[in-house]
């Protein structure tokens, strides 16, 4: 097997239109462990959100890791070891809130299996718990509930408004922590060079695998970097266009088993 990782996005690669997995899917890449396939579900998503996919696909019986917090922490999912962890300064915590407070938009963090927020009705915050499958918990002063370490927070709004404060906040604080979005409500705040790809350097070293050993799968910009930095880099049909230009190959879309149809050209051929 000339591949040996296989590095999959979530939202827009694994699933489909229905945040699904579909038994296609499911069994192509059951029957891909079982030939010894390690698989890495790497994602924006916090820990929590990732589990029940980790949970599906089997990662703990056939040794899989989960990346989430696009990068900010590696999970071996066998063993529940924490193999990297990289968190966001807790000082510029403040100017976060206030951007989302001047510009009047909800911000969130997590903690467990909660989405925290002084904002819990806000249809953007509501999207993001239930693509986690989190429960939101109503804040009374953000600031004050961020008492523990967070490896990101958002900034959620209309993507219009929030594309202005994506640069803006780029300008201000972009050589201290990494601001962009992952979707065009969501604005990602995290820890400065975190990206799939060198959270994946990381997970190689670990591992004892080189990145011509890895395949990875992806549709956003986030999934740039690992689809550049894999040995295969491969986009679906509905990625964004500069992650096409960028991919080795363009498999189908999510809505048609596009992961199933790249392990079975690449792999299980």
């Amino acid at each position: 097997m000339k591949y040996k990782l296989l590095v999959l996005d979530l939202d827009g690669t694994l699933t489909n239109s229905k945040k699904e997995v579909t038994a296609h899917t499911y069994q192509t890449l059951i029957t891909a462990q079982e030939a010894g396939l390690k698989i890495v579900l790497a994602s924006g998503r916090p820990t929590y959100g990732v589990a029940p996919l980790a949970d599906l696909l089997q990662l703990d019986r056939y040794e899989g890791y989960v990346l989430s917090y696009n990068g900010g922490e590696i999970i071996d999912w066998k063993t529940g070891q924490l193999m990297y962890k990289n968190l966001l300064d807790p000082t510029i915590l403040p100017y976060l809130y206030r951007c989302a407070q001047e510009n009047d938009f909800a911000i969130l963090s997590y903690q467990d299996k909660y989405v925290l927020t002084e904002r819990p009705d806000d249809e953007y915050v509501i999207h993001e718990a239930r693509l986690n499958k989190m429960e939101i918990k109503k804040v009374d002063n953000f600031l004050e509930a961020i008492h523990h370490p967070v490896a990101k927070c958002l900034i959620v709004g209309n993507p219009d408004r929030l594309a202005g404060l994506e640069q803006e906040m780029f300008q201000q604080i972009g050589d201290r922590m990494g601001v962009f979005r992952s979707e065009p409500f969501f604005l990602e705040l995290v820890p400065k060079g975190i990206d799939k790809a060198l959270s994946l350097d990381v997970l190689l070293s670990e591992i004892g695998l080189t990145k011509e050993e890895m395949m990875a799968i992806g549709d956003g910009y986030n999934d740039l970097s690992m689809i550049r930095f894999a040995g295969m880099g491969i986009a679906m049909a509905n990625a964004q266009d500069v992650v096409k230009d960028n991919a080795d190959f363009i498999t189908l879309s999510n809505e048609e088993d596009g992961v199933a149809h790249a392990v079975t050209r690449f792999i299980l051929s």
